[in-house]
This record gives structure tokens, C-alpha cells and sequence, in this order.
């Protein structure tokens, strides 16, 4: 088992500024629980070493029965959206933003299509992951993904959520980065119910990776792009004020009101899925970013009325902007040119078949 980090090792690693200084013993403290002095991925959790085998179900992979190392070794960005569609539509449009080939008569391959659930596809170093819709969706594919990186022995992989939200006194079309991630009840938290126990834990992502996303936004981009609150919710009508569910127990003028106190509180948009995505995250140390594209203003109405090929071209705005972040990482690494991916290693093509019936049984 590789060592655990030290101070020096964390301090190089981290090439913290000034206003960081304040963060080292919190920063250091996580990083050594999360990570191996080589950088590599560390669980927390003991249990797993001690199986034969880690099946990640929902992902149709397990641990003996490919090479996940050789599959996933090199990955150093996982981006996550709610549909397939979208996540395959990324894997393409990163593929030709960071000159990715694949080998001759090859094409991209859904390589979870036997888990029946989320979608993956591997571009090089960047994976592109659909995880659905809602907090217990992102929560089942976040630990196998995080187990993933454990396996894989992945170096400071960095986690960016690229989705759609309602926005709060913005209008649609605007790309916003998430500062803060809050629940229903304005806490900075995510509530599991573990053991019959209730445990909160920070719904932190990194606002150094924000401001920098930030950063690389154009003057010459036909939209604005923001950073706020994100408010999260369990639900995507009576949770988030509609008055278009099934149900409806309060008026228009409450909703409002709702509406304008969470704006006063710095809140920029609504979604249902940053507090569990922001809190594994930082529970696992994987520096972690939400982009969102705001499809109506809500303070203006609760359903969405843009055209479907004005829809579709907002939904590229998050990529566009994550895409300019992967290019310019890789390009201060020199690794713009010649990626040549591998599709995937089967170690044991026994403990393969039996992965799949695995996947395939757990409904």
C-alpha cells in the first residue's frame, strides 16, 4: 500500500496563494485521510480491500474481472450531466475540443451499456458520466465512481457537473457556477440518514476551481456567465415552488415571496443534485465544480417555453466552458496532442460475464 501524504508533499502538491494559507491544517488533514503520497485516490473505507472482488454494480465493471487501472489510469476529469443523450453528445464534442483520435475503425462506446442505468464514455483523460436525476441518483454513481478513481489508481482527479437549472432573477440562456450548495433549508449541508442516525456533511466544492472556470468565460460569448448560491431540492415541483404539479397547497404570491428570500440570500438558481454531488466530493478531498445553464427565469413562470433549438444551444454553453478549463489544464501539461485512449482490458473474461449478470440482476 503506498504511504500516506506528508506535510511538504501536501504543501508542493497544493501551490497555495496567500488567501489559501489559512486553509493548510483543514486542507492537509482531509488530503492525507483522501489521498496516497503519490496523489492516488484513497477510500475511506477499509472494507473494500479486504474483498476478492469490488463489483460496481450500477457502472457494470468490478475490480478483478477488468483492468481497471489500464481502462481508467490516465482519466483526470469526470464530468457528470443528468441524461445519456447529453453525457454522449459531451464525450463528442470533447473528443474534437481536445484533438482526441481513437484508433482506426473504433468509435466511442457506452462502456457501462450493460449496467442498464448510466451511460459512460471515455475520451482520453476525461470521462463522460451520466448520473439522472436527483440527490439519490448522483448518490448511488458518485461512490462507485469514487471507487472507480480508488481502483484505477487515478492522480487528483478533478469532478465537474455540467447541468440544467431554473434561475433566480437571471435569465435563460445564462451559464452559472456554483459557489456555495445549499439544501431546502439554506444550510451549506447535505442530510444522509445513516443507521437509523442523521449525519450532515458539507456540501463544499472548490472555489478556487470556480473562480478559475470563471475566469476563462469570454467577452466575446453572447450570454453572461455568473457565480452564485445554488439551492437544492428533493423535489422538482411543490419542493422548488412550482404551481404547475400535481399538487399545489400554496399561491402564487407565497411562491414569490419564496422566490425573492432566496434571492435576497444570494441565491441564483435551483437544482436538485449539487448538495450530494458538493458533499461526496469533499468527503472523498476530489476538488469538485457544478456548471449549470439556467433554462427560465423562475421569478417569470415555472414552465420552459424556449424553442427546442434555442434549448439545445444553451445546453452547450456549460460544455463550451468546461471544454476551455480540460483545454487549458492539458495544454499547460503538454498533453493537447497525441491522446490515444484505451477502450478497455479485460483481465478475466469469467469474472467479465459474471459482472454483467451482476449489473443485470441488481434492479
Amino acid at each position: 500500500m503506498p504511504p500516506t501524504i506528508t506535510e511538504h508533499e501536501f504543501k508542493a502538491h497544493c501551490r497555495t496563494t496567500p488567501q489559501d494559507d489559512d486553509k493548510d491544517e483543514t486542507d492537509l488533514h482531509l488530503y492525507r485521510m483522501t489521498r496516497y503520497s503519490d496523489g492516488t485516490v484513497k477510500l475511506r473505507n477499509s472494507n473494500i480491500e479486504l474483498m476478492d472482488q469490488d463489483i460496481l454494480y450500477h457502472l457494470a465493471l468490478g475490480s478483478e474481472s477488468h483492468d481497471l487501472q489500464e481502462m481508467f489510469g490516465d482519466v483526470k476529469f469526470v464530468c457528470m450531466g443528468g441524461t445519456p443523450k447529453r453525457m454522449e453528445n459531451f464525450a463528442h464534442f470533447i473528443m474534437d475540443e481536445i484533438g482526441y483520435k481513437l484508433p482506426a475503425g473504433t468509435q466511442l462506446q457506452d462502456i457501462s451499456a450493460y449496467s442498464y442505468r448510466y451511460s459512460m464514455y471515455k475520451v482520453g483523460p476525461v470521462l463522460s458520466v451520466s448520473h439522472g436525476m436527483g440527490t439519490p441518483s448522483v448518490s448511488i454513481l458518485m461512490h462507485e465512481m469514487i471507487k472507480l478513481m480508488y481502483h484505477a489508481k487515478c492522480i487528483d482527479p478533478i469532478f465537474i457537473r455540467i447541468g440544467t437549472c431554473g434561475g433566480i432573477g437571471v435569465e435563460g440562456g445564462t451559464v452559472i457556477i456554483t459557489d456555495d450548495a445549499l439544501d431546502g433549508q439554506l444550510r451549506n449541508s447535505h442530510e444522509f440518514t445513516i443507521l437509523g442516525e442523521t449525519v450532515h456533511r458539507p456540501a463544499k466544492l472548490d472555489k478556487k476551481l470556480a473562480r478559475e472556470l470563471k475566469s476563462l468565460a469570454s467577452a466575446d460569448d453572447p450570454y453572461d456567465t455568473i457565480i452564485g448560491k445554488t439551492l437544492c431540492t428533493n423535489d422538482f415541483y411543490e419542493g422548488q415552488g412550482r404551481l404547475d404539479g400535481a399538487f399545489c397547497e400554496f399561491t402564487e404570491a407565497d411562491k414569490l415571496n419564496y422566490l425573492e428570500k432566496l434571492r435576497d440570500n444570494g441565491v441564483v438558481n435551483i437544482e436538485m443534485e449539487s448538495t450530494i454531488f458538493a458533499a461526496l466530493t469533499h468527503h472523498a478531498g476530489i476538488k469538485a465544480a457544478v456548471v449549470c445553464v439556467a433554462l427560465l427565469n423562475r421569478l417569470n413562470g415555472d414552465q420552459v417555453n424556449a424553442p427546442k433549438e434555442v434549448m439545445h444551444e444553451w445546453q452547450q454553453r456549460p460544455q463550451i466552458l468546461v471544454s476551455r478549463y480540460i483545454r487549458k489544464v492539458l495544454a499547460q501539461h503538454g498533453q493537447l496532442k497525441s491522446l490515444f485512449g484505451h477502450q478497455g482490458s479485460i483481465k478475466s473474461p469469467r469474472r467479465f460475464k459474471l459482472v454483467q449478470q451482476e449489473s443485470q440482476a441488481h434492479d
